[in-house]
């Protein structure tokens, strides 16, 4: 089942744990949002919406908010010693689409667990030596110049 929703002026076509980025809504990281601008609802009978598809929602985890890419707008007048240098970057929202609903119904699936970081198994010191001898080696010192040779010269 897939489904096409518009958010931030723009429309998207999702299927179940697709990842998008999309323009920065509210929301904090790790809850779940509902969409709820849903055009098409898609599958062995597709559903089509005027304008939207009543009763319909996509659930979805947010997974950060970060910045997008800086776009430079550049403008010259050629001739005229005129120019003008403007940046900006996005805000975004990165998403994980967790579920398609239809009639009103409530997102069953919650946000996922959070990976732990695995540390390193600490050894009883047998590596450690090695790490320690592996010291990089100083560096040497410049070779000093030599002065140029005079050449006798021996006029016959």
């Amino acid at each position: 089942m897939f489904a096409v929703i518009k958010t931030g002026g723009r429309q998207y076509r999702v299927v179940p744990n697709d990842v998008l980025e999309i323009g920065k809504i509210a929301g904090d990281v790790g809850t779940i949002v509902q969409l709820g601008e849903v055009l098409v609802l898609g599958g062995d009978t597709p559903v089509l919406g005027t304008p939207t598809v009543a009763g319909a929602t996509v659930a979805a985890e947010v997974l950060q908010h970060k910045r997008g890419a800086k776009v430079i707008a550049f403008k010259k007048r050629r001739r005229k010693n005129s120019r003008r240098k403007r940046g900006y970057r996005d805000e975004l929202t990165v998403l994980r689409i967790t579920e398609i609903l239809a009639d009103n119904a409530q997102p069953t699936v919650g946000p996922r667990p959070k990976k732990e970081k695995v540390a390193a198994p600490a050894d009883d010191g047998e590596d450690a030596a090695p790490k320690a001898a592996k010291k990089k080696a100083p560096a040497k010192a410049p070779a000093a110049k030599k002065a140029p040779a005079k050449k006798a010269a021996a006029k016959s």
